[in-house]
């Protein structure tokens, strides 16, 4: 059954009305702290590199880490790169975002944190009506997918000053989570091996709603200006890390998919995120 509010679905699920669930990697943190840690700010820089990761968390080798407790993950979808949209081109640092208003999802500590540290004002959202609420201007910023702007109408929200930031800050997941128990034995792997098989079409379909975007509204990041951010998401995702936000094993696993990726990049001589 469809059900729009993720919050039913996730108490539902555990009160063993449902035998399986498909909700946003955010929500499914709860259930599994592993997968429910893709989305780390920052700690994916960009969809091909997800669909990467997604294809090889597929492999029989991390199944223990799919299971937890009574659920199981079956597969992990990518919704694409979540990108920061101003209502005022002149928010073009992080500097000038403090004292703005950014709507945040309540059930997200990661979010509540990282707008308490950049000083702005996080106005409490869900998956629901965050684009509502920036259409109407209670907020000025929000973080969203490329495939959020159509159906959520932003191009309203944006006016004729607003920009999307064309620079990702992390990437948007689904889950798909079942009780093991309600289901065959090896289901799991099975489905997450057909899942990893849907990948390369999810990218292809990812790439062209961001390309479908009109290019008027994209707001370029200087190059010069791209280390400082890495360093900062780079920072926050450490300082979740350490307060158990984000799980150490995923975070290390990512900060290897990065290095493989981009073997140059200072990160990869630093060793703060090769958890023990």
């Amino acid at each position: 059954k469809v059900n729009q509010n993720e919050a039913v679905i996730a108490e539902d699920f555990k009160a063993g009305k449902c035998d399986g669930i498909s909700v946003s990697g955010m929500r499914g943190r709860q259930f599994n702290s592993f997968t429910g840690s893709l989305d780390a700010i920052g700690a994916i820089p960009d969809l091909k590199l997800a669909v990467k990761v997604m294809q090889g968390l597929a492999s029989p080798t991390f199944s223990k880490y799919m299971v937890n407790g009574r659920y199981e993950v079956v597969g992990v979808i990518p919704v694409g790169d979540a990108y920061l949209l101003v209502n005022d081109r002149s928010i073009n640092t992080v500097a000038k975002a403090a004292g703005k208003k950014i709507a945040v999802l309540d059930y997200d500590e990661a979010q509540k944190i990282m707008v308490q540290q950049v000083g702005a004002q996080a106005v409490s959202a869900d998956v629901t009506n965050f684009g509502a609420k920036f259409n109407n201007h209670q907020v000025d910023i929000i973080g969203a997918p490329a495939a959020a702007f159509k159906p959520l109408e932003l191009q309203k929200g944006l006016g004729t000053k607003g920009a999307i930031v064309n620079y990702p800050i992390l990437q948007v997941t689904g889950n798909i989570i079942i009780r093991p128990d309600k289901f065959p034995a090896g289901f799991g792997q099975k489905s997450r091996e057909w899942v990893s098989g849907q990948l390369p079409r999810a990218f292809t379909i990812l790439g062209k709603m961001k390309a479908d975007i009109p290019q008027k509204y994209w707001m370029d990041v200087p190059a010069a200006d791209k280390p400082g951010y890495q360093k900062l998401m780079r920072e926050s995702r450490i300082n979740l890390t350490q307060r158990g936000v984000y799980d150490k094993r995923m975070m290390k696993l990512l900060w290897q998919f990065r290095c493989k990726q981009d073997a140059k990049n200072f990160e990869c001589g630093l060793q703060d995120e090769n958890y023990k």
